[in-house]
């Protein structure tokens, strides 16, 4: 039988019946995320939520059943910590089963979960949970050390915590579970009402917040059903990181919205370990960024010749997927594979679907997803027709599971005549589908990774030498972009050795940012371009970084 069109689904969209379809509960009158990521499939004891890996070559299961118990532990230990509905709790945890505990516990109880990526330093850390005022934070002690150096940092309750370096006084993760009863009813929220705080990169000044509402399921829902097509019959990964949104959106959230386990291996990506874990489960549907699939075609050899793995799809998002990719996995691993787009903001808006018949343009990011409506607008914000480039933009009144209400904290004001501005350029074919062509702004995507320059040109201040810096992305074959720096030094600063001080920048925005954040490169400069008013003119310093790779 042959796929749904996609005009006819996408043209016949019922959020109404959808909600009735995929929700126990109503987005009007209250419903509880836990319950609907898990309680509801926990009547079968024996049905998986989680297949993990661990970092010690070991790997477990968690099923629904003990995922529930074990979220009701979680939220009366919040409760007795005075968490109540609204509230932000984080965790900074590698991808295991304590993640998913904490994530739907928070949920169960009607408080909001807030992920921190376990690269992040402690300036970013620090700055998201003054941000957020959030409660508690979650964490092992691989990583505690950092919030060692977090001012006014919440309670934090530790995996382990006898393993903290420090052999500081907090709280045990074990232990606090242990004293807890395995019952919590769900407390219920509407709609409107936010589960996840997420921080986006911003160019000026620092990441933005980005409530997302409960009414957000409908739309993670349509995008595992028709763009990453996850059948029943499917095993499922998604490799992203849930310190993210792409995983914590679709490799956390969408899978059990759906009733269906999901994979975690907490062990760095590696061609071989991709290919051992995809062996091990018999996954058939794959979802990575497209760093992750140039890594596999850069190391060809480690597959032998002519193995089928049995992938049955395979999905990318996170930035553009180049042709030669395609053909490379199409011609090892005898499957499509489909380019998705989308935002923290918006979750994905744009896509190539599996699940769907649609004509295929070589290169485009796709079609507008079923309940959205996505457009190209030119400078005067008017639409643009075929074969014109545009901002690309969500024709709000058009969209019913568009959910982005603005930043949390008003940082940014991206709407426009019932538009929502994404920031991205896109060339309009005229047939409903789109190509990628760059951002309008500054923010560079590294390995999938979207970071502002501001950041870094910010953490790279705070050191003694340094009196400006400019911050572009330089084109690099296997991550995309890599993070280059201008820098310029203060006047009787200048070092004896330009290279140790290379290293010590580099150190202080790993330590103070993010290790995927620190400039790869770093070039000391006299002067930066700037405009009449003193503005860093970055569109040369990109240019300028562009010829350096051959451009």
């Amino acid at each position: 039988m042959g796929l749904p069109q996609y005009t006819e689904v996408y043209n016949n969209f019922d959020m109404a019946a959808l909600e009735a379809e995929i929700l126990d509960g109503r987005l009007d009158s209250g419903l509880n995320v836990c319950h609907e990521i898990c309680d509801k499939w926990a009547t079968d004891p024996q049905k998986v939520a989680l297949y993990y890996e661990t970092t010690d070559g070991g790997d477990g299961v968690l099923t629904f059943a003990e995922l529930k118990a074990a979220s009701a532990r979680f939220a009366n230990y919040l409760r007795s910590l005075g968490v109540s509905k609204g509230d932000r709790v984080a965790a900074m945890l590698p991808r295991g089963p304590e993640l998913l505990i904490v994530i739907t516990g928070t949920l169960r109880l009607g408080a909001v979960y807030q992920p921190l990526f376990t690269a992040f330093g402690s300036g970013a850390i620090e700055y998201r949970l003054e941000r957020a005022s959030t409660k508690l934070v979650v964490t092992d002690p691989d990583n505690y050390s950092k919030l060692t150096e977090v001012k006014n940092c919440p309670p934090v309750l530790c995996l382990n915590a006898a393993a903290t370096a420090t052999g500081a006084d907090v709280a045990d993760f074990e232990q606090a579970m242990a004293q807890q009863s395995d019952q919590c009813e769900p407390v219920m929220i509407t709609g409107n009402d936010p589960f996840l705080q997420m921080f986006t990169s911003g160019t000026v000044g620092k990441a933005k917040g980005v409530a997302v509402p409960a009414k957000a399921l409908l739309a993670f829902y349509v995008y595992m059903k028709y763009a990453i097509e996850l059948r029943d019959d499917d095993v499922f990964w998604n490799v992203a990181d849930p310190g993210w949104a792409y995983g914590l959106y679709y490799a956390v959230t969408g899978p059990l919205l759906m009733g269906h386990a999901t994979h975690f291996n907490p062990n760095p990506f590696t061609p071989e370990s991709t290919y051992d874990m995809i062996r091990k489960y018999r996954i058939t549907n794959l979802a990575a960024a497209p760093t992750a699939y140039r890594l596999l075609k850069a190391n060809d050899s480690v597959l032998p010749e002519g193995e089928n793995l049995g992938l049955r799809v395979c999905s990318s998002a996170g930035e553009p997927l180049n042709p030669e990719v395609v053909n490379w996995i199409a011609k090892r691993h005898y499957c499509p594979v489909k380019d998705h787009y989308g935002q923290t903001e918006t979750g994905m808006t744009c896509c190539n679907f599996h699940g769907l018949e649609h004509p295929l343009r070589p290169g485009a990011m796709g079609y507008s997803s079923p309940g959205h409506k996505v457009v190209a607008l030119n400078e005067k914000n008017e639409v643009v027709g075929e074969g014109e480039n545009g901002q690309l933009a969500v024709d709000i009144q058009a969209s019913p599971l568009f959910h982005f209400d603005g930043y949390t904290w008003g940082e940014k004001d991206p709407f426009v005549n019932g538009y929502y501005l994404t920031g991205d350029m896109v060339t309009c074919h005229g047939d409903g589908s789109f190509s990628f062509s760059g951002r309008d702004d500054d923010i560079i995507t590294t390995a999938g990774y979207r970071v502002g320059p501001a950041d870094v040109e910010s953490t790279l201040l705070e050191h003694a030498a340094v009196a400006e810096s400019g911050v572009v992305a330089k084109p690099d074959e296997k991550r995309g972009s890599v993070i280059k720096a201008y820098v310029v030094i203060k006047a009787g600063q200048e070092p004896a050795d330009d290279n140790v001080l290379r290293e010590e920048l580099q150190e202080l925005v790993r330590h103070r940012l993010s290790t995927h954040a620190y400039p790869r490169e770093i070039e000391f400069v006299d002067e930066l371009p700037k405009t009449p008013s003193g503005k860093i003119q970055r569109f040369v310093l990109r240019n300028r970084a562009k010829e350096e790779a051959g451009e």
